[in-house]
């Protein structure tokens, strides 16, 4: 159902830390410009945990308004997951009222559920909504890993459509691309090894650095679906320096500090996230130079119409 590049949307804020509709909205539309495939707000690089719900929905809206003016269909995933089933259940409902296309379900973090516990909580959401759904496994930053077997189980509920998998670990993408019925999308969670997982029988990346480069992802996507290795590659050399640029501190400070500097959005973050450090901001700084997107930037402005 999802395939392509998607954009995890980050989020921007103004200097008094408040939400920037403005810049969202600009940033939705550069997507679609790019040719994004779709599009997945309130995501964790959208810093979802310190938005308030009303913001959630607030960024889900704005996304949705855009997505719904494009002169092709743009399909929006939207970030809803969380430590407590019941309120993930609640947000899911209210997502679906909105016309969203799917949801992005990070699996429950810090509390490192069993399988069981993992395949109870995607199961109740799935009962509670109509909504396509896919399992974000990240466990660098949950503590759980979401296993190919209880992967199998959940893929066996209708409206479990796909996993962003983000484990890191070749050998688990290339089980879980084994495993899964034709139908299920496995997309990579790691703009560098978008390549591999699609060479393994997956379908596609919900992406960072599309935040920057999203016509050039959205490229290099779909070229590798296509076959065409050899173009993807390519572009994967270019950009691998900014790929990995972007998780030189934790995503998405290095992110939002490059989309600064090109002129996109305020380096405004909310704690605990902060500013990368000095020597990041320069390693940034030399990549976007290199990659001529600093240049570019400095002749725009943020608050541009």
């Amino acid at each position: 159902m999802f395939k392509g590049c998607g954009t995890a949307l980050v989020t921007p804020f103004k200097k008094d830390l408040s939400l920037d509709e403005a810049v969202m909205r600009r940033l939705v539309q550069r997507q679609i410009n790019g040719g994004i495939d779709f599009l997945v707000p309130c995501g964790t690089t959208g810093e979802s945990p310190t938005l308030t719900h009303e913001e959630h929905l607030r960024v889900v809206e704005i996304t949705l308004e855009g997505a719904r003016n494009a002169d092709r269909k743009v399909p929006v995933i939207a970030g809803c997951g969380g430590y407590s089933t019941v309120e993930v259940v609640a947000l899911a409902r209210e997502l679906e009222r909105m016309g969203v296309d799917g949801i992005l379900s990070v699996t429950p973090y810090y509390n490192k559920a069993t399988q069981e516990g993992l395949y109870q909580h995607y199961k109740a959401i799935a009962e509670a909504v109509a909504l396509p759904i896919v399992v974000y496994n990240i466990q660098g930053r949950t503590g759980v890993n979401v296993e190919t077997s209880t992967l199998q189980r959940l893929s066996e509920i209708p409206n479990i459509v796909g996993v962003k998998e983000a484990s890191g670990n070749i050998g688990q993408m290339a089980a879980v691309c084994h495993n899964m019925p034709g139908n299920f999308s496995v997309l990579s969670g790691d703009d560098a090894i978008t390549i591999p997982l699609i060479s393994l029988g997956g379908c596609g990346v919900i992406s960072v650095v599309s935040n920057q480069i999203p016509a050039e992802m959205t490229r290099l996507a779909n070229l590798a679906m296509q076959g065409d290795y050899a173009g993807a590659r390519a572009l994967q050399r270019k950009w691998l320096p900014l790929m990995e640029m972007n998780f030189c501190e934790s995503n998405p400070g290095p992110v939002k500090w490059s989309m600064a500097r090109m002129g996109l959005l305020e380096p405004v973050y909310r704690l605990p996230m902060v500013p990368p450090q000095p020597a990041n901001q320069a390693k940034i700084e030399a990549v976007l130079k290199q990659a001529g997107l600093y240049a570019a930037a400095l002749a725009g402005s943020v608050h541009a119409d």
